[in-house]
């Protein structure tokens, strides 16, 4: 892979590439008129669709860790690479259920914003600062991946991809705010389902007996459930960790209460449920074939050698800045999120509680920059440095480590009346001492998960029943659970231009420019399989843009 820029890129790829960044950028551009207020940056005035926001959803919890970390072990261990990613579905679909329609009812901007409401400022501001700075080192270990994907995949330096990925997110994220955002995670969705679909029967194709022998042609349990390396056991605590994560992580619960009601924010979850069951074999099926026609390959690259291998000139193009497009809508959706907890949760609560909406949007824009920068410092750092793998393994589990105690109290806080500010407290603050304490140590995974998660329940569970709270805090969770059981009824804010925001129109409009940009290149080569793969997708991306565009002309957000 490292010579994949000057053995398989060429100039129509990088065509390709950078129209594809261009048009990111145009959408930011298109939506930055309709950020008037603070709740247009951060919440999209909660007219943002469902389905936008539902795909948005699985966007940003999808990044290169899916096309490197899963693809690796699909490569190397088969099956048990979708099973792992399937764990998302029951996670998801519970929160779907029984939390999506309570985040909706907090009626809130900033995902912090309720603990306040709910447990105190000391509670809100405690969380705030403790998990900025935790997702700021986990953005820069993120762009850092998506360096490494671009290096690979395009020949660049590693710190000129880590710079120019997390500029043009940073631009996009700035001017558009989350319209933009869950915008261009349905462009970069369809891009990523019409490559992946052609990847498939390609892969089928070099198999050298067909797909009917493939399972006698890999090792032994390859399309079991689980491997020796990743048993039942680790299936079930990952779980416990992903139904925490992805009901409490602050990027994701933003795609509930985005929307208009409580009914919308369930089908937001509901779509990522299905979405998160179909999309795993067919993601990984070419990395698990890779392992007959491929054997020798790298796993953490074996996405990118497949590109390279079966894509024709143009579309190779287009898949590799889908690739790391996958990891820039996990970013912009961080940095939208993290700026408004430091907007909302800090600027305004702490030193401007007069500010008006301009001068929130702006501050957004600025904490966005801000956020964006120290994101960028870290993966440059460890360029420069020379800081082995190792150091970035260790962080990663260091995320999963502070991640349970913040996410234990926020649900705790939306489901169980009795939580007090004090237990909430007491767990997130027990949680870090021993889970910090068992990384340090060396711990394997399930034990620190399952301890970290057991002592915060705990400790919370057990302040909370022996604690009798105070008239005030007691009049406060009141009034927080008389909010979470009276339904909302969204009233859509006045128009801030005389345009009218029609997302589906945007969305349709620029899948048809990106079916256009594929067709633009087919003039410069010569006919064959590649040239009819590049004319098929550009066709079916131009025509289904199209209808969009077209239905779309008619409904307004």
């Amino acid at each position: 892979m490292s010579t994949l820029a000057a053995a398989q890129l060429q100039s129509r790829d990088f065509i390709v590439i950078g129209g594809y960044f261009a048009l990111m950028l145009g959408i930011g551009a298109y939506f930055f008129r309709y950020m008037r207020g603070m709740s247009d940056f951060f919440t999209g005035g909660n007219r943002i669709p469902w389905w936008l926001s539902g795909v948005s959803f699985y966007m940003t919890s999808f990044s290169a860790f899916a096309f490197v970390a899963y693809s690796a072990l699909a490569f190397k261990y088969g099956f048990v690479a979708v099973t792992l990613y399937w764990v998302t579905v029951p996670a998801v679909f519970i929160g779907a259920v029984w939390i999506a329609g309570r985040w909706r009812r907090a009626r809130i901007v900033s995902p912090v914003e309720f603990l306040e409401q709910r447990y105190g400022l000391a509670t809100r501001q405690t969380f705030a600062w403790a998990n900025v700075p935790v997702r700021m080192v986990d953005n820069g270990l993120k762009l850092l991946a998506i360096g490494t994907i671009v290096s690979v995949g395009l020949g660049f330096d590693m710190a000129q991809s880590i710079l120019i990925s997390g500029l043009i997110i940073l631009a996009y994220t700035f001017m558009g705010g989350l319209w933009a955002v869950t915008v261009t995670d349905f462009l970069q969705f369809l891009v990523m389902i019409v490559g992946v679909i052609i990847l498939v029967p390609l892969s089928i194709a070099k198999l050298p007996d067909g797909l009917a022998k493939l399972p006698s042609q890999v090792p032994e349990g390859f399309f079991s459930l689980t491997a020796e390396e990743r048993p039942w056991p680790f299936v079930l605590v990952f779980f416990a960790v992903m139904l925490l994560q992805y009901n409490s992580n602050f990027a994701l619960v933003q795609r509930y209460y985005c929307v208009a009601d409580e009914k919308a924010a369930r089908k937001v979850g509901l779509l990522m449920t299905v979405l998160s069951f179909l999309s795993p074999p067919i993601f990984f099926f070419p990395a698990m074939a890779a392992r007959v026609f491929l054997p020798e390959a790298e796993p953490a690259t074996i996405y990118a050698t497949l590109c390279a291998e079966l894509l024709p000139s143009g579309f190779l193009g287009l898949m590799v800045a889908a690739m790391f497009a996958a990891t820039m809508s996990a970013l912009s959706s961080e940095y939208n999120v993290m700026a408004s907890v430091l907007t909302n949760d800090v600027y305004r609560r702490l030193f401007r509680p007069d500010a008006g909406d301009k001068q929130l949007v702006w501050v957004g824009r600025l904490m966005t920059l801000l956020i964006g920068a120290v994101a960028l410092v870290l993966p440059l750092a460890l360029v420069y440095t020379e800081s082995d793998k190792g150091l970035f393994d260790k962080m990663v589990k260091l995320f999963g480590v502070a991640g349970t105690p913040i996410a234990v109290p926020m649900l705790a806080g939306l489901l169980w009346r009795r939580t007090t500010h004090a237990g909430a407290l007491a767990g997130f603050m027990a949680g870090v001492a021993v889970g910090l304490a068992l990384f340090f140590f060396g711990a394997p995974f399930i034990p620190v998960a399952l301890t970290t998660i057991a002592v915060t329940l705990a400790a919370l569970i057990t302040v909370s029943l022996c604690e009798r709270p105070g008239k005030s805090e007691h009049l406060r969770r009141e009034q927080f659970f008389e909010k979470l059981d009276k339904p909302v009824t969204f009233d859509p804010p006045p128009a801030t231009t005389t345009r009218p925001m029609m997302p589906l129109r945007i969305v349709g409009i620029s899948t048809a420019l990106v079916g256009v940009l594929l067709l633009s290149i087919l003039p410069g080569m010569a006919w064959g399989a590649g040239t009819q793969i590049n004319l098929a997708a550009g066709v079916v991306l131009l025509i289904g843009g199209v209808l969009m565009a077209v239905w779309g002309g008619t409904q307004e957000a």
